[in-house]
């Protein structure tokens, strides 16, 4: 995930170079979980869904390193729990991913869509079946999502689990009826 931000702003003259500078150290803060600082200079002004040039949001950013803390506060400020990237990802999806429940509980919290297909149609449930993250599925279920949910290929986290030989997600999906 890189940081370079559109250089041709509205006005189109070129974005100040020490703004990108300070756009990229926000983009860090982000990835570290430095949650105090994130609210420092989101109340002195920069947007809450400030995003990089593949569009993740620094919600995505908190999300995908597994800073709970950090997610929590950005959303206090006025986040976006469901803003997706370029690649239509959600903050959830990549915190399923990556194995995050307090993340997942947090966004949850604050509104995210517990189903938040990618454009492919692919849910968090599914993506946690894949990885055999059963305690994130349980939280996902717990939250509303659908285990018979059909990405645009037609496969349920079932389906997705059994690719992947995840064999515990498998046994809790099939339990559930999927």
């Amino acid at each position: 995930m890189t940081d370079h931000a559109d250089t041709s702003p509205p006005s189109g003259q070129p974005i100040d170079p020490e703004l990108l500078e300070l756009a990229h150290q926000v983009f860090d803060l982000a990835r570290s979980g430095d949650a105090a600082m994130l609210a420092a200079v989101i109340e002195k002004g920069v947007p809450p869904n400030l995003r990089n040039d593949k569009g993740d949001s620094l919600v995505m950013l908190a999300s995908y390193h597994g800073h709970a803390n950090a997610v929590r506060t950005l959303l206090e400020h006025g986040a976006d729990p469901n803003l997706r990237n370029d690649n239509g990802q959600t903050p959830i999806a990549g915190a399923a991913f990556k194995g995050f429940d307090t993340v997942i509980e947090t966004l949850l919290a604050h509104g995210a869509d517990v189903e938040g297909a990618s454009p492919d149609g692919r849910t968090a449930l599914m993506i946690a079946a894949m990885f055999n993250r059963t305690a994130i599925m349980e939280l996902l279920i717990a939250h509303g999502a659908d285990p018979k949910a059909r990405d645009a290929n037609g496969v349920t986290a079932l389906d997705a689990a059994a690719r992947m030989g995840a064999g515990d997600a498998q046994a809790r999906l099939k339990e559930l009826g999927s």
